[in-house]
């Protein structure tokens, strides 16, 4: 092997690191077994925001009064948001999976193998093709009993609300964008919003699963899709929020927004979540896109 690379430091080493750095560290045995716990990198993107700002960027050293204990706080705040908003989503993401192949199977069962029979964005570029090859992908390598059920008798071909099953949220996603300007204006209008609206929700909400998936950071991350909003006076309780759509906090409100119109999921789970925010000098709850008051607001997040 050629080139450099970075040299191996023990736990007892990454803990000195952070203290030379001005990190207050309090319990090194407890520090070296949060290590242990949580990688030296990953847990590096907690303390990004304690580490001095400067016209040229972020130095290597800390604030004063940066602690250990509240960069694992912030971490284990983290975790908890990601499986809360990832139980949340759940609910969300079956019923539009439900509703989207009841709506296409209006039109044909087997419509999501004949673009044909789908919106002109099926017919344009590769999106389809690709599309395709991945849904049949999932269809060799599934090991449910409803795939072996239809291979059996019907030769493996799956009527559409069937094969909707088989979809993760991205695959589902692209289903959607491929409807009909019927179906989706079908299943956009029982969320209360219309189809380009819900089209870029889902997106968005595909990256945010996605990092919840992954174990990514998602409390204080700047999200690269800006749901499409309806216009003010629609839906007085998505107004009342007054929140930057880019943030996590803005992202969180669409997963309300949806659970609420579609009467699933428990409305209290990422509101509780949020709730538990530690106290940390730097990282105040606003770097989430969370607004003062946002809890008297009434509406979604009462």
């Amino acid at each position: 092997m050629t080139g450099d690379v970075k040299e191996y430091k023990t736990y007892a080493e990454q803990v000195a690191i952070l203290a030379s750095r001005g990190m207050e560290i309090g319990d090194v045995v407890r520090a070296e077994q949060a290590l242990r716990r949580v990688n030296y990198y990953r847990l590096s993107g907690y303390w990004y925001p304690f580490r001095v700002l400067t016209e040229s960027g972020r130095r290597d050293e800390f604030y004063d009064g940066t602690r250990f204990d509240d960069v694992v706080a912030l971490y284990e705040f983290d975790e908890r948001l990601r499986s809360a908003t990832f139980a949340a989503l759940t609910p969300v993401e079956l019923a539009v999976r439900a509703h989207l192949g009841h709506e296409l199977g209006r039109i044909d069962s087997t419509v999501h193998l004949d673009p044909t029979k789908l919106g002109p964005t099926a017919r344009k570029g590769p999106h389809y093709a690709n599309w395709l090859v991945r849904y049949e992908r999932e269809l060799r390598q599934s090991r449910e009993d409803f795939v072996a059920h239809h291979t059996k008798k019907y030769g493996g071909r799956l009527p559409v609300w069937a094969a909707v099953e088989l979809l993760d949220w991205g695959s589902l996603t692209y289903l959607y964008g491929f409807s009909p300007r019927p179906v989706q204006d079908a299943v956009a209008g029982e969320r209360g919003l219309s189809a380009p609206q819900l089209l870029s929700w889902l997106k968005a909400l595909n990256i945010i699963r996605n990092t919840c998936a992954h174990h990514g950071r998602l409390f204080n991350r700047v999200h690269t899709i800006t749901p499409k909003l309806p216009k003010v006076g629609v839906h007085p309780d998505l107004d009342a929020v007054g929140t930057d759509w880019t943030r996590t906090f803005g992202q969180l409100t669409l997963v309300q927004f949806l659970a609420d119109r579609l009467g699933v999921g428990r409305s209290k789970l990422l509101s509780s979540v949020l709730r538990s925010f530690p106290t940390v000098r730097f990282v105040p709850i606003s770097h989430m896109g969370v607004p003062e008051g946002w809890q008297e607001r009434g509406g979604l997040w009462t």
